[in-house]
This record gives C-alpha cells, sequence and structure tokens, in this order.
C-alpha cells in the first residue's frame, strides 16, 4: 500500500518567525529615531518663537501624558524615563542648559539631578550647598540642584541657612528614595571601617550595630568619596549608591542597609524664577513673624481661612539674634492661585520679612 505523501508543514506566520520579527523591530526602530527627530525639530521652532526649553517646563506634562495613554507592557516609569532622557537631549540639541549640583559624581544629589534633568544636561559638580546656590546666582548656571529635607534626619541646615541669605527660586523638586548599600573589596568579615557622609552613618545605625558591630564608622564629605576610599583602603567599605558602586568597581556587601525602608530625601530645584503653574503645585514661603504673643497661630489660622493644606512647617534659628526663628513654610498651591495670593497679602503684614521661595510642581517619588 502507498503512502500517502507528507504534509508540508504550513507558513510560519509573522508573528512566530524570528527573521520577520526581526525585521518589523528594525522598522519600528527606523520610524521611532524619525519621529524623535521630528520632536527635536519642532522644539527648536518653539524656541525660536521665544517659548520655553523643556528645562523650562514640569516634567508633570509628559508624566500625565504617559499615565493616560500608556498601555504597556512597558511600564510607566520606564517610559516616563525615555521621555525624560529624550527631552534632556532635545534641549541639549538646542540649548544646553548648565545645572549645578552638589557633588561629586554619584553623590545622591547627582542621582536627583539625573532625575529631572537626565544625562544630555550640563552638570556641574560643586563641593558644597552654598556654591550650587553662587553658581545659580551669578548666572554661572540655570539651575542648581540642592537637598532640603530627609524623611528620617529632617532637614537640610545648610539649604536652608543660604535661603535666608541668598535671593534664590526654588522652580521645581525632586523626591528620591534613599536605598543605603554596603560596598566594598573585601569580604564582609573583613571589614574594619565603614566610610560615608554623617546622614548616611545616621541612617544606617541600627543595622551597622547589629551587622557589623566590630567596624568603626568614619564620617567623610559626600558617600562617593567613601566609595573612592573604600577602593582603595583594605579593610574598608563605603555607605553609598549602588551606581558609585558600579563606577568605583565596588561589589555590593550588603544591600538596602537603611534603618528606614522608606527613607527619602526631597531636593530642591533652584533658579532665578518659580515654576509654571500646572495644577498641582506647591508653594514654599520663609517667613520672619512678629515677635510677639500667637504670631505663630495666628499666621496659622489664615492659610486654615483660605482652605490651603500646610505640607512642611520648619522653624529655623536666626543667626544674628538668639531666639528668633525663621519659619520655613510649603502649601499646596500655586503662588499665582487666588488663594495662595491672598494668604500671602493677609500673612505679609504681620511678618518683618516674608519672602515666597517659589511655586513649583508637586514631585511623585519613584521606587
Amino acid at each position: 500500500m502507498a503512502k500517502a505523501p507528507k504534509k508540508k508543514p504550513a507558513a510560519a506566520s509573522a508573528k512566530n518567525d524570528p527573521g520577520k520579527l526581526a525585521t518589523e523591530i528594525q522598522r519600528v526602530d527606523r520610524e521611532l529615531i524619525k519621529l524623535a527627530n521630528e520632536r527635536a525639530r519642532l522644539s527648536g521652532q518653539v524656541i525660536k518663537a521665544g517659548g520655553p526649553t523643556h528645562s523650562d517646563l514640569s516634567e508633570i506634562d509628559y508624566h500625565n501624558l504617559v499615565s493616560v495613554h500608556n498601555q504597556g507592557p512597558l511600564a510607566d516609569r520606564a517610559v516616563a524615563s525615555m521621555f525624560r532622557e529624550l527631552l534632556s537631549g532635545i534641549d541639549a540639541c538646542h540649548q544646553r542648559q548648565r545645572v549645578a549640583y552638589l557633588g561629586p559624581m554619584y553623590s545622591y544629589t547627582h542621582l536627583a539631578a539625573l532625575e529631572k534633568f537626565g544625562h544630555s544636561a550640563d552638570l556641574v559638580p560643586v563641593g558644597n550647598i552654598v556654591a550650587v546656590f553662587e553658581e545659580v546666582n551669578r548666572g554661572h548656571a540655570k539651575y542648581g540642584v540642592v537637598p532640603i529635607e530627609n524623611s528620617t534626619d529632617g532637614r537640610i541646615t545648610d539649604t536652608l541657612d543660604t535661603f535666608t541669605r541668598l535671593p534664590m527660586k526654588i522652580c521645581g523638586e525632586v523626591a528620591l528614595p534613599i536605598h543605603h548599600n554596603l560596598l566594598g573589596k573585601c569580604p564582609r568579615s573583613d571589614v574594619t571601617e565603614v566610610y560615608s557622609k554623617p546622614q548616611a552613618i545616621s541612617q544606617c545605625r541600627n543595622w551597622l550595630a547589629k551587622h557589623l558591630p566590630q567596624a568603626r564608622p568614619i564620617e567623610v564629605t559626600s558617600t562617593s568619596a567613601a566609595a573612592q576610599l573604600a577602593r582603595e583602603k583594605p579593610g574598608a567599605a563605603a555607605i553609598a549608591s549602588l551606581e558609585a558602586g558600579v563606577h568605583y568597581g565596588l561589589e555590593v556587601l550588603a544591600e538596602s542597609i537603611e534603618d528606614n525602608p522608606a527613607n527619602q530625601t526631597r531636593f530642591a530645584v533652584i533658579g532665578q524664577h518659580s515654576g509654571p503653574r500646572t495644577g498641582n503645585d506647591k508653594t514654599a514661603l520663609m517667613c520672619d513673624l512678629q515677635h510677639r504673643p500667637g504670631s505663630l497661630a495666628d499666621a496659622l489660622q489664615i492659610f486654615k481661612k483660605h482652605k490651603l493644606n500646610l505640607t512642611w512647617i520648619e522653624s529655623f534659628p536666626f543667626p544674628a539674634e538668639p531666639g528668633r526663628y525663621f519659619f520655613f513654610l510649603e502649601l499646596l498651591g500655586h503662588e499665582t492661585d487666588p488663594a495662595v495670593r491672598k494668604a500671602i497679602a493677609e500673612l505679609e503684614p504681620q511678618s518683618r520679612r516674608l519672602v515666597v521661595l517659589g511655586a513649583y510642581p508637586r514631585a511623585t517619588a519613584r521606587e
């Protein structure tokens, strides 16, 4: 009996054919490049017409765009990061922005600057917080990035002190989760010294006491400086970011050793002007209230009257007069909003000095 002829396999569909899929991917890649450059050309026309660069705008627009239109499988965070780097590159193409930050590279402030401005910005590290303010004040940088508050250790004193002396505006903020890591080139059991900046050591105090009781914590100027020491000194480890570990060729001896898993630092973006109104904003004030009983309570009643929610209040001693304090206040709303304007107008007669530090889009912390 003759055998039945073998059936030919069905032609592979395009979705299961690696060759055809590779061709389709190449087509999409070419289209992405074409669209990215078209976006850059349109942005150039906006700038020539007197419009703002991306760095002059809030990120709220493209975060909203992503949250509304992204259907996956890419996470919103990934798509937003793509937009940030695209817009950073567009700015560099048309009008490169110089941004000063509290360095050195791979410090947490550097990571915050990257989060806000992307890798194409001209990021310039300086040695201290006052120097960041001076770079912007003198026009050597358009923006600066400085830490303003940590969820574990509270206010950043040097930043608040400099706001009392230099007329800078807060035009943006970055909320950055801070995950500390133990980095080194030796086994963890051989670590005898742990280097980091004071705040990082403080935020990991319990972990160090439990897991490295034999190691001596040593304070240095920055987490990046600590990583460099860990690379060069036998028996040394650093508390620093994973990015610093990669840069200095260190191994991760322990990851996320911060005592508070929700540890977060808020960074202020400073410039010459407030940020634009987005509808999801904050306004920061600095006031020197009249020195009389009930002055603070009376000031707070103004915000209650206008139904303004305060998100931050901090007292700061006046350097030249013991017993006298500045108050830093932050509220939801933009300084141009009618309710905010009325509240500021009512607060002014009660203050010896009142400064609107700026208005800026409300940041959302990344994971």
